[in-house]
């Protein structure tokens, strides 16, 4: 029987029911309820603005967005994005979708955490953009109803979320300050790190190998 959160149905497959498994068994409760709950604004969003999109597709990239922050699958030699990316992809291959479809997923967890640019990209990868953005930012937040904020919270509550995220991302990428050159994921190791030092785009510029 499938579930239904704030008119939201989560697709009742075994596709969706083996990613929601999975997620919920490597990462924490924090990370497990925010990316449900990226789901949900993610398919509210795409509702209102009229996008057709496939809703096994959009929810394993919105369930996988944050796996590269989790203690088993987390690399140290690139961005945690990609982790949970190639995660994504590997996992839909395993389950015979491949192709552009599951390009399609790994690109939407790859660039969710890039301003504007994937909005302008396929419904699945725009929308992860738009429900983490909604969660962690609130961008959105009056774009959905009261109604529909009290059932997708009632159902994935958000206990001193703010906070408990930072703490998520700065103890994700501490141990790759490298990956955060040029991205907002500098800001949180700039907080909550001593001694880190983000990178300078024009130093790396002029001290390259170019003589001029």
């Amino acid at each position: 029987m499938s579930e239904e959160i704030a008119g939201v149905r989560i697709p009742d497959t075994a596709l969706v029911r083996e990613a929601t498994e999975m997620v919920r068994d490597v990462a924490t409760p924090l990370v497990f309820d925010h990316s449900r709950r990226v789901y949900l604004w993610g398919s509210l969003r795409g509702r209102a603005l009229g996008l057709a999109f496939d809703p096994e597709l959009l929810y394993v990239g919105a369930m996988f967005h944050d796996l590269g922050l989790t203690k088993s699958l987390r690399r140290t030699d690139q961005r945690f994005e990609i982790d949970g990316a190639d995660e994504a992809r590997a996992f839909l291959h395993a389950h015979g979708i491949t192709g552009e479809p599951a390009d399609r997923v790994w690109t939407g967890i790859a660039l969710h955490t890039t301003p504007e640019i994937p909005l302008h990209m396929a419904p699945e990868i725009a929308l992860v953009t738009r429900g983490v953005e909604l969660d962690v930012l609130g961008i959105g937040y009056h774009d959905v109803t009261d109604e529909q904020r009290a059932a997708v919270v009632a159902a994935h509550p958000r206990p001193d979320f703010k906070n408990q995220i930072l703490a998520a991302f700065t103890e994700g990428i501490q141990d790759r300050p490298d990956t955060t050159f040029g991205n907002v994921k500098a800001d949180v190791l700039a907080h909550y790190v001593p001694g880190f030092r983000r990178g300078d785009f024009v130093e790396v510029i002029k001290t390259s190998a170019w003589p001029e």
